[in-house]
């Protein structure tokens, strides 16, 4: 096994989405030696374990014991392995402890058994089955998977295998063994579950937030723990990983004992980074035994501060023309704790019944000073408490003081419930189980209220509705920046920062562009302005974030393509179904979502499209100079930069699946040894080289802001890295606000360099001392320093 002093440094990722219809184990392998040549360290890859045939995106895993088959296999993993370790590179492994994949019950071996076999399968303890009376029949586990309460009769046993199963359309379920006589609906009554409209609101397993093809699993349990973690201990065994990245880890009962038992398994020298989502002004806990999370709050701190202040009062209003309200700070916790309700009502209903059970079961159901308190009333000061939480979970050792005062606040806000909040205290201080369902159940309620909901209804401005951002607080100011950076590289210094993901709602480069609407705010007002008189939107309100995505997402040269008007549609089904105002993906409104589409259609063929294409070429240079700057702050900043797939160069990608379309390498491949590339890619390049180059510099170095003077001195950021405060040997400098240098441009200011002789590694230039902005970025909008 590679020994500690001998394992390569992470120094910045590149992340891989496998697939096995596109993207297998091989085809990383023929990606090694560019990526090397890139300038990663370690290849980082989405769930390589057995998922659910057909899943494009590897977080169904329905056999968490084998290496998918399709990608490869344990063979092509070692493989991979093999050859980024000929390279000197390593490999990092995205894993999913919360849930697998039950979508077909046929293909994951422990559900099935689990469903056979009732409370005698040795997996029934594997799932967090609930088969009390509220929540099923008889004792049942429900599945709710039939169209209607009728649908029973569609019933049919299907013998065609080696052993019968019961047969719903194109689904199968168990028989248990000696109950397969009679009928179909004799032989399910029998079983140890029950199948039940998927609209019932019933429901025998605890799910990954309200998706009900992926059911959680008790990892905390250490037998549990074991077998879903065998393959990824065999691989630390044998020394094929570096790094292991875990998914959604706020949806375990205990995150904080799952992750020392984690870090127990993979030893105290790989990097281990969490899915943590962090709120704002939220730390991450510095008792837990992780390298840092996957760099959301760095994504949104880089989204803040190239904002322009000065725009938010005339986005503001624009938001309250369309939308009835500001979009501020205020509207946004004001929606949030109406949505949270709803949530809390409908979707997760389950969720917080068998919560409240456990509390009422905890605590004997009722106070002294309340006797007759009812389950409804207990329900209500949950769902009360719940929503005013601002982050996924309150357990982390920095937020210890949060929910006392939350629940404290509740009382004096409603007195009425504080019998109901007496019975929710004890519950909380005395059983165990009651905390760590509550946990679950504010995680659940805060990504299904705020990510799947809210930010896909406010329309100020949304490149900043993103993973754990805070559109309320519009922009963020040099001094909060450097100073939040120089935090991570003194505390986190092994986190990973990130500006794109599988999970992100828009492209770091489409965020880019959005952003630089606070810089022309006036224009884009008037603008959208004429183009909903000439072609209203059926919905002003979703019109207002339509008009931000088509421009985020519009064609340089103004042609649109049928590939991007198929994307584009796409896209907004699912925003309109998230959004949840007009249409949802439980009760789907076609004729609603037809109008928006062919309202898509008729601003991409007509004026406003001529509109949009002029706009957008108009404002190329400093909507350019923004990704440039944002990836450049990313990549030399403190921390482990990510590179998500492709994003070397520009890339337009929307939310989910839109972002996980295949890349053409051999473009990218091609650039390698070409004289004239693309400036993205030319960042990219020379900041992940110059990171391998010297890592002393980076991890466990230092973070100096660097100020400039002068008339445009606000217009840029600029910081040092190096060994030591004395040792600065590497800076980066990005422009801001450009649209507002004006004629004037950069004038008389200047950045005073620290002592040597510096090489811009983008354009060859030398330069030392002070340094005029007018010289530094005359070629580009950004620069790389390093001392000679």
């Amino acid at each position: 096994m590679t020994s500690a002093a001998d394992r390569v440094p992470v120094t910045a990722t590149y992340r891989l989405q496998m697939r096995t219809d596109a993207f297998t184990f091989a085809d990383a392998v023929d990606l090694v030696d560019y990526l090397d040549e890139l300038g990663v360290s370690h290849l980082y890859l989405s769930p390589v374990l057995t998922a659910v045939d057909g899943s494009t995106h590897g977080y169904d895993v329905a056999d968490p014991s084998t290496v998918s088959a399709g990608l490869g296999g344990r063979s092509g993993l070692e493989a991979l392995a093999d050859a980024v370790r000929e390279r000197g590179m390593g490999l990092v492994v995205d894993i999913v402890p919360n849930h697998v994949g039950v979508a077909d019950a046929r293909q994951n071996a422990w559900w099935w058994d689990a469903l056979r076999h009732g409370r005698n399968s040795e997996y029934a303890n594997f799932f967090d089955f609930d088969t009390a009376a509220d929540n099923g029949a008889d004792g049942k586990c429900a599945l709710p998977v039939l169209a209607s309460g009728s649908d029973g009769r569609e019933l049919t046993v299907d013998r065609s295998g080696a052993e019968p199963t019961l047969a719903y359309y194109d689904k199968r379920f168990p028989i248990a063994p000696d109950t397969d006589a009679g009928t179909a609906a004799d032989i399910h009554d029998r079983q140890s579950y029950r199948l039940v409209p998927w609209d019932s609101g019933l429901i025998g397993y605890r799910r990954f937030f309200t998706v009900n093809d992926l059911a959680a699993v008790r990892v905390e349990d250490p037998r549990v723990f074991d077998a879903v973690h065998s393959q990824v201990a065999s691989w630390i065994s044998d020394d094929l990983v570096d790094g292991i990245r875990v998914d959604h880890p706020d949806g375990l009962a205990r995150p904080s004992e799952y992750l020392s038992r984690l870090r127990t398994l993979i030893g105290p020298h790989r990097w281990l980074v969490v899915e943590k989502i962090l709120a704002e002004d939220e730390p991450l806990d510095a008792t837990l035994p992780v390298d840092g999370t996957t760099g959301y709050d760095a994504l949104n701190e880089l989204a803040a501060v190239f904002l322009d202040p000065r725009g938010e009062e005339v986005l503001s209003a624009l938001s309250r023309t369309f939308t009835g309200a500001d979009g501020d700070a205020e509207w946004l916790h004001a929606q949030e704790h109406l949505l949270g309700q709803q949530v809390l009502e409908t979707g997760l209903a389950p969720e917080v019944r068998r919560l409240v059970r456990v509390i009422r079961q905890a605590t004997g159901g009722n106070p002294p000073t309340s006797p007759a308190l009812t389950e409804t009333v207990l329900r209500d000061a949950v769902i009360a408490v719940v929503t005013r939480i601002p982050v996924y979970r309150t357990d982390y050792a920095p937020l210890s003081t949060m929910l006392p005062r939350i629940i404290g606040r509740v009382e004096r806000s409603d007195p009425a419930l504080a019998p109901a909040l007496e019975v929710l205290v004890r519950a909380l201080a005395t059983d165990s189980e009651s905390a760590a369902r509550f946990g679950q159940v504010c995680g659940a309620a805060t990504a299904k209220t705020v990510e799947d909901s809210l930010f896909y209804r406010a329309a100020r401005l949304i490149s900043l509705q993103e993973v754990g951002g805070s559109p309320g607080r519009f922009g963020l100011t040099p001094n909060e920046f450097h100073l939040s950076w120089a935090e991570r590289a003194r505390s986190w210094p092994q986190t990973m920062t990130t500006l794109s993901t599988h999970d992100t709602k828009r492209s770091e480069d489409v965020r880019a562009r959005i952003g630089v609407l606070s810089q022309v705010s006036h224009v884009w007002a008037d603008c959208v302005t004429e183009w909903e008189s000439a072609a209203p939107s059926p919905d002003p309100a979703i019109g207002a974030f339509l008009w931000q995505t088509l421009f985020g997402a519009w064609p340089v040269d103004g042609v649109v393509t049928d590939v991007l008007r198929t994307r584009l549609q796409n896209y907004i089904r699912k925003a309109l179904r998230e959004n949840g105002t007009r249409t949802t993906w439980t009760e789907v409104d076609e004729e609603f979502e037809n109008a928006v589409l062919t309202w898509i259609d008729t601003v991409c063929d007509g004026p406003c499209g001529a509109g949009m294409s002029e706009f957008v070429a108009g404002l190329e240079p400093h909507f350019t100079s923004d990704a440039l700057g944002q990836k450049l702050l990313q990549l030399l900043g403190p921390g482990i930069p990510d590179v998500y797939q492709g994003t070397e160069l520009w890339d337009d990608s929307l939310v989910d699946p839109d972002n996980r379309r295949l890349v053409d390498y051999a473009e990218r491949r091609r650039l390698l040894g070409a004289d004239d590339v693309p400036a993205k890619f030319a960042v990219v390049r020379a900041a992940l080289q110059l990171r391998r180059e010297r890592p002393a510099s980076f991890v466990g170095g230092v973070y100096v802001p660097l100020r400039a003077t002068g008339p445009a001195a606000h217009h840029v950021l600029a910081y040092g890295r190096g060994p030591g405060v004395d040792e600065v040997d590497v800076v980066a400098a990005a422009s801001r606000h450009t649209v507002s240098l004006g004629a004037d441009g950069w004038g008389d200011t200047v950045l005073a360099l620290p002592p040597g002789e510096w090489i811009d590694r983008l354009t060859r230039r030398q330069f030392t001392g002070r340094v005029r902005l007018g010289d530094l970025v005359a070629e580009l909008p950004v620069a790389v320093l390093s001392r000679l």
